[in-house]
């Protein structure tokens, strides 16, 4: 088995302090963002990488990283993570299903904040190519308004993306997308 990356959990981060450790885990799947680097043009840094929550618990349930804390560089356990995350994330365990299908299937996930949804997803990677979707997660009993999705249309129109809705469904183990194609009338 391979060993697993050292990871440090701090607040609301993980933080990978071994630059080449960081490097391999960006070169992965374009996991965390390099400290002080907000774009980076290659996968090769010599600086900590920085892990959101989600992306870390995805990377501990697929025991790719290990995390631990301090004073005692004690093991931190994915139910602790867990904890932290929902109380972090809103809808966390709806938005962590979501990731994992997305992640799972190969796409490359990245915060959607600067859209206005939850999730920006490329299907090769930043840098590479632009997120051809913007994804917002709901829960599968929500309603949504004409207008709600007339403005998530014109924004992902704006910025040249489809605009997802993604419900998941049976206990989180099914996610239902429903694509948006806009058209002028």
């Amino acid at each position: 088995m391979p060993r697993k990356l050292k990871t440090e959990l701090i607040e609301n981060f993980l933080v990978v302090w071994n630059p080449k450790d960081g490097s391999e885990l960006y070169k992965m799947g374009y996991y965390g963002k390099p400290m002080g680097i907000p774009k980076p043009k290659i996968a090769e840094f010599n600086v900590p990488l920085i892990l959101d929550l989600m992306e870390g618990l995805y990377l501990a349930e697929k025991e790719i990283i290990a995390i631990s804390e301090r004073p005692r560089n004690r093991k931190v356990s994915l139910r602790k993570l867990k904890y932290k995350a929902r109380k972090l994330y809103e809808e966390f365990d709806l938005k962590f299903a979501v990731y994992k299908d997305l992640r799972d299937t190969g796409f490359i996930v990245t915060p959607g904040i600067k859209y206005g949804c939850d999730f920006a997803v490329y299907k090769h990677g930043p840098g590479i190519d632009h997120a051809p979707y913007m994804v917002s997660v709901r829960n599968s009993t929500d309603e949504i308004t004409a207008t709600e999705l007339v403005k998530a249309g014109r924004l992902a129109t704006t910025v040249r993306k489809r605009f997802i809705l993604a419900a998941p469904i049976h206990g989180n183990k099914k996610i239902q997308y429903l694509i948006f194609k806009w058209f002028k009338a």
